[in-house]
């Protein structure tokens, strides 16, 4: 799991903490209806889960109302992909199928995946209060943490309802503004809700 750092970790299932599950499950009552990028360990319980290696999340289409993605945050460097792809994802999913996606990936607001699938792409982010978030790494909760900042990142029409159930883990901040510019004001992006 990088972002903008390098890693290292046996493991590749860094699963969403609890209460972030739970708050999802509050977000969508209905069900989750798709986790693009599950593992044996995820307790999201999505209705559909594309697991590597039986199924590459980044190959199926995301037909879904409904869709959480906690992405691998480092290189695979055997499909040759990065966040940046799933990011991309998610950005596509809102705009060909009119999903609500939310995904939890770590703060990396100068990167070019930021600039190209988030600003101008996405509704809102919540900054995550944790300052190391504890993600379940092989189904426990008995790590160090990780390494960097983390935020959940939402495209959606729905804000008052993502800042209703996410803003007592985080600031949440929309970015509704930089969509309708189209160009980047970063003032805009301090327009808390």
């Amino acid at each position: 799991m990088t972002a903008g750092r390098k890693v290292y970790s046996s493991s590749q299932s860094w699963c969403t903490p609890h209460k972030y599950v739970e708050a999802l499950h509050c977000f969508w009552p209905e069900g989750i209806e798709l986790d693009p990028c599950s593992n044996p360990c995820s307790i999201v319980n999505a209705r559909h889960e594309f697991t590597l290696p039986d199924t590459d999340g980044l190959l199926e289409d995301w037909d879904y109302a409904s869709i959480y993605v906690n992405p691998p945050y480092g290189t695979d460097h055997e499909r040759h992909t990065t966040i940046k792809h799933w990011l991309q994802k998610c950005a596509d999913a809102r705009e060909r199928f009119g999903a609500e996606v939310v995904a939890l990936v770590p703060v990396a607001t100068n990167t070019s995946h930021w600039k190209q699938y988030v600003f101008g792409k996405a509704d809102a982010v919540c900054f995550l209060y944790d300052t190391r978030l504890k993600f379940l790494v092989n189904g426990s909760s008995d790590n160090k943490g990780a390494p960097m900042a983390c935020c959940l990142i939402y495209w959606g029409d729905d804000l008052s309802r993502f800042n209703s159930v996410f803003k007592s883990f985080g600031a949440v901040v929309s970015l509704t503004s930089l969509k309708t510019s189209g160009e980047l004001n970063i003032s805009s992006l301090f327009e808390i809700m």
